[in-house]
């Protein structure tokens, strides 16, 4: 049974965390700042003012009078601590989504329903006035009522995604596609709003416009864990598929698989991985195809003496594949590995032995070159080569490989 109380408090967080790239997007100076978790939710700061927003998202609770009042109270507590202090001026921001009861809410609200509706509250069947406790004339409440903006009818946590999406699309530094402003940059934004939020220092947790999109600008597919709770491992896996591999075997280029694995892999699961390489992305099946061509293929992190039985097994099998050493103790033969595979060769794929072996390739052969290389930390492989289109993907399991292409 779904915990449906544990997923609205995901959604929620999100809907904070969305709101964080909504703002820091739309601010109008690439060196004005946002902080995260700061006097509230969010403090934007322009310079000449700062703006505290309390965001929330009560997608299934009615508006009442209530929900609102303990964040406005919280609100004017800040407003007395710097009600004679020589700090900016301080806008207070109430930012709240509800699935109905908004017409209950009269704006601009008034002082008489500020200290009634919203000051004043019972606990242990006592009445509390919070003005008087903070000793507050009217004046300044009225000064606070003018500092404070209460939004009930804020976008959907749908309609702020979407008007994410398209922010980042517009970007003039990104120049992304919906693929690109989904997967790369909204991927990459919750990274940072999340590790924001979890600073200890207040300073910490603040980014200015310029330097978050300079560190969102990367377009590497990452397994973080908000934006796979966002999307789910499965739709994510089917998105990379269709972006980069629906298209196999109609065009002859030389493709390398880098793949990673880990100490707990296991021999059965590589195999496979790499018998659905060979079979997708090679084509020797015509003898009258000029064009036929197959994979490389390197692994990264296996022991010298595993890639050797990985061989053994792989030949018993049946697969015939070139590695550039022709007899035992034979020096490296880049002609040899760059062997065309054919109909009458059965070449189905090429294994590279070392990582070092891979820029060799890249020098040589003149054909179209995409590397796609599958990592679980970080990339293992970086070329200087500009006429080389890599694709990083972080993967958590070796078959993520065969839901990916």
């Amino acid at each position: 049974m779904i915990d449906r109380t544990a997923t609205d408090t995901i959604k929620g967080y999100f809907y904070q965390f969305d709101l964080s790239i909504l703002k820091l997007l739309e601010l109008k100076d690439e060196n004005h700042k946002i902080t995260v978790e700061g006097i509230e939710d969010i403090d934007i700061d322009n310079a000449t003012i700062e703006t505290a927003v309390q965001c929330k998202y009560h997608s299934k609770k009615e508006y009442n009078h209530s929900v609102v009042a303990k964040p406005i109270r919280l609100m004017l507590n800040h407003f007395r601590e710097v009600l004679n202090g020589t700090e900016k001026k301080v806008k207070y921001n109430y930012y709240g989504h509800f699935k109905s009861g908004q017409s209950k809410l009269t704006l601009p609200i008034t002082l008489d329903f500020l200290k009634k509706n919203l000051l004043t509250y019972t606990k242990a069947k006592i009445q509390y006035k919070h003005y008087d406790d903070l000793k507050l004339t009217d004046k300044d409440l009225l000064s606070f009522l003018n500092q404070l903006e209460i939004n009930i009818n804020a976008k959907s946590y749908e309609d702020q995604l979407v008007q994410i999406r398209k922010l980042l699309k517009n970007q003039k530094e990104f120049k992304a596609d919906d693929f690109e402003a989904e997967n790369y940059f909204y991927n990459n934004a919750l990274k940072i709003i999340s590790y924001l939020a979890i600073k200890e220092k207040i300073s910490e947790r603040t980014i200015s416009k310029k330097k978050f999109l300079q560190e969102i600008n990367s377009k590497k597919i990452l397994f973080h864990k908000w934006f796979l709770e966002y999307k789910g491992k499965k739709k994510l896996l089917a998105d990379l598929r269709k972006e980069y591999f629906t298209s196999y075997n109609i065009s002859p280029f030389e493709r390398f698989f880098l793949i990673e694995v880990n100490p707990n892999y296991t021999a059965t699961d590589l195999k496979s991985v790499i018998q659905l390489i060979s079979k997708k992305w090679s084509d020797i099946k015509s003898v009258r195809n000029p064009d036929t061509f197959c994979p490389y293929v390197y692994i990264n992190g296996l022991k010298k003496s595993d890639l050797v039985t990985l061989k053994t097994e792989l030949y018993s099998e049946g697969l015939i594949f070139k590695d550039g050493f022709d007899f035992n103790g034979s020096p490296f033969n880049i002609n040899s590995i760059k062997e065309r595979a054919t109909f009458h060769n059965k070449i189905t794929f090429k294994i590279i032995n070392e990582l070092s072996f891979i820029e060799l390739l890249l020098d040589d052969i003149s054909k179209t070159k995409e590397i796609y290389q599958f990592f679980y930390n970080k990339p293992f492989f970086k070329t200087a080569k500009t006429n080389v289109n890599i694709v990083n993907i972080q993967i958590e399991e070796l078959n993520d490989i065969k839901n990916i292409i």
